[in-house]
């Protein structure tokens, strides 16, 4: 199966664990390159526009629409909510749009673990999230 990886930038290690354990599992994992160079440190320059002006380099890199056609070229989602920022199992604004994406071109949506519950969209997340892995990515089929 096609699966796209998605879920705060701050996760990019996560994206790289799950990459390689979906590979095993003998799934496609789709995600953006720059998360394997972010992932080791060697993307210092982008994580350094993350921290500073995270809304203008999304824009200039076309992030937002690489990850839309991604999903639209993958049978599945695999969202990564871990916790961050004092919330638990965090799912971001950003995240929350892949999802979007991922729902109306009919895509089937896991999420890693718990729909976070001190977001005030979490009615919107139950809505889309067709499994809930509870950490088990051998539960994907």
């Amino acid at each position: 199966m096609k699966i796209t990886i998605c879920g705060s930038v701050k996760f990019a290690d996560k994206f790289v664990e799950a990459h390689e354990k979906l590979k095993a599992l003998g799934h496609e994992p789709m995600m953006h390159e720059l998360m394997f160079s972010i992932a080791d440190g060697s993307a210092r320059a982008i994580m350094d526009r993350v921290n500073e002006d995270h809304g203008k380099l999304k824009r200039e890199q076309g992030f937002i629409k690489w990850w839309h056609d991604c999903i639209k070229n993958s049978n599945a989602v695999l969202v990564l909510n871990y916790d961050k920022n004092g919330v638990k199992n965090y799912i971001g604004g950003n995240t929350l749009m892949e999802m979007g994406f991922a729902h109306v071109n009919d895509k089937k949506i896991f999420l890693l673990n718990a729909v976070p519950e001190d977001v005030s969209y979490k009615d919107e997340i139950k809505a889309m999230v067709d499994e809930v892995l509870n950490g088990d990515l051998t539960k994907i089929c």
